[in-house]
């Protein structure tokens, strides 16, 4: 197990920023490759981004392109999403996960462990 507790979700008005962190504690997780993803109300869990383990390579949903940035600490067990210039359709739980075979992948399914979520709403 890989306990994954996100936080810095909150409201901003559109246009604005938010970093949202994800810490690890336990596993190996500088050997998981990270990946952050959303879900608005009555919608399906979406992809946003993806980082290697070693953080040398990421991987973004295109609504996200240019706007988000995933950086990783691994001496503090931590993932980190920097969201830039956000607009009311980002509003939704974010949640980052981990994939112990360390691919940069974009499904739900590929991922072995789960945070409980942080709420990101963008007023417009």
């Amino acid at each position: 197990q890989v306990p994954l507790v996100e936080s810095g979700g909150g409201l901003v008005q559109a246009g604005g920023s938010l970093r949202l962190s994800c810490a690890a504690s336990g596993g190996t997780f500088n050997r998981y490759a990270m990946g952050w993803f959303r879900q608005a109300p009555g919608k399906e869990r979406e992809f946003v981004g993806a980082i290697s383990w070693s953080g040398g390579r990421t991987l973004y949903a295109d609504s996200v392109k240019g706007r988000f940035t995933i950086s990783r600490d691994n001496a503090k067990n931590t993932v980190y999403l920097q969201m830039n210039s956000l607009k009311p359709e980002d509003t939704a739980i974010y949640y980052c996960a981990a994939d112990v075979e360390s691919k940069l992948v974009r499904r739900v399914y590929e991922y072995d462990y789960w945070g409980q979520g942080t709420q990101v709403t963008v007023s417009s």
